[in-house]
């Protein structure tokens, strides 16, 4: 029987692959949906679904009363008197019917895209330690979308700190147009409850490619900006895909966006993957990426989201609640604390079982 999305439970079976507008498969025959696939069906406005007249247990189906919601009108901006945080979120969601539109066939208007993520680019210097905490509002359901945004901001807020007085904007809209190009991608793959296969993985790694040519034919994006969406996943020692380019072949823009996508996608939840903290992951970007990464730029990222100072109020590895008295300029993500219990003074230098887990204030 075919039946609107909206009266679907969990447990009905789709009877055949669902073909979208752009062509490709949003769900394959004999899918068995969860509250989350039939989300998905909403999302992407599918307006008819045939599912057997009995339910994976055996059960006959019985459709409920159709319901259908007028879509809501879009503003294009955000409001101006928004809170920082307030306005991230509605980025965030505005964001993902974009994505959503561009997956149904419409085209990228770039003039939307600006409207959209340049206001909130723009109030990047109100963040402070505040950036160190805006990974926490991802879900892992809405991980893809709160990524694009992150990785937009932070691109923007590590080119400003390192003296793109004219481009940090330009920046800030590749990282988040860097991963545009998931449009193409499977979304069985795309919105996977847990780790992907080895051919989910190289499919995945398509997307800057897709995500080049969705922006080819848009003459007011510069070609800076289209050379660092191809190559975000590129790595100096040759690593990276999609080419493999290494050195001096990857641009400036690039090297900036690799770097905050790697840091937003350690520190968020995702559905396969726990946050980390943020202090762990940047040790991690300086040892462990070492040679992979522009390293002038990840110090200057560090010392940027490390610019606190003595007095700040942390909660440590172990959940205990510390001040911290001192900082090395080598050792920034590793200061020496006091336990607010007890008054121990502790440091993390020294102590490597520890780390700090958040910023308190």
């Amino acid at each position: 029987m075919k039946v609107h999305p909206s009266q679907l439970i969990p447990g009905c079976v789709v009877v055949k692959d669902l073909i979208g507008k752009t062509g490709r498969p949003i769900m394959h025959g004999k899918t068995v949906l969860t509250d989350d696939l039939i989300d998905i069906l909403h999302r992407f406005l599918v307006e008819e679904v045939e599912v057997f007249s009995r339910l994976e247990d055996g059960k006959p189906y019985v459709p409920g009363r159709k319901v259908v919601e007028k879509e809501p009108t879009r503003e294009t901006s955000a409001p101006s008197d928004l809170p920082f945080t307030e306005c991230y979120m509605w980025t965030v969601k505005q964001y993902k019917q974009m994505f959503l539109d561009w997956k149904n066939g419409k085209n990228m208007q770039i003039n939307q895209v600006r409207k959209l993520i340049v206001p909130l680019l723009e109030r990047v210097d109100e963040i402070g330690l505040k950036l160190y905490n805006l990974h926490k509002l991802s879900t892992a359901k809405d991980y893809f979308f709160h990524h694009a945004v992150m990785v937009a901001l932070l691109s923007a807020f590590l080119a400003k700190k390192s003296n793109y007085k004219h481009e940090w904007i330009q920046i800030g809209i590749a990282g988040f147009l860097a991963d545009c190009g998931m449009v193409k991608i499977d979304e069985h793959i795309l919105f996977k409850a847990g780790p992907l296969s080895s051919a989910e993985y190289e499919e995945i790694k398509k997307h800057p490619v897709y995500s080049y040519r969705f922006v080819e034919p848009v003459s007011s994006v510069s070609q800076g900006t289209k050379l660092a969406i191809l190559q975000h996943h590129e790595r100096l020692d040759g690593s990276g895909y999609p080419l493999g380019v290494g050195g001096e072949k990857i641009h400036p823009y690039a090297r900036l966006i690799a770097i905050s996508d790697i840091y937003h996608a350690m520190t968020a939840e995702r559905a396969y993957q726990k946050p980390q903290s943020p202090f762990k992951v940047i040790e991690e970007m300086v040892y462990e990426q070492f040679g992979k990464l522009d390293h002038p730029l990840v110090e200057n990222f560090v010392s940027s989201l490390t610019n606190f100072g003595t007095g700040t109020k942390v909660v440590l590895s172990n959940k205990q609640k510390a001040e911290i008295v001192f900082i090395e300029s080598q050792h920034p993500t590793r200061p020496m604390v006091r336990l607010l219990s007890g008054q121990q003074v502790i440091s993390l230098k020294d102590d490597r079982s520890l780390y700090i887990e958040e910023i308190l204030s």
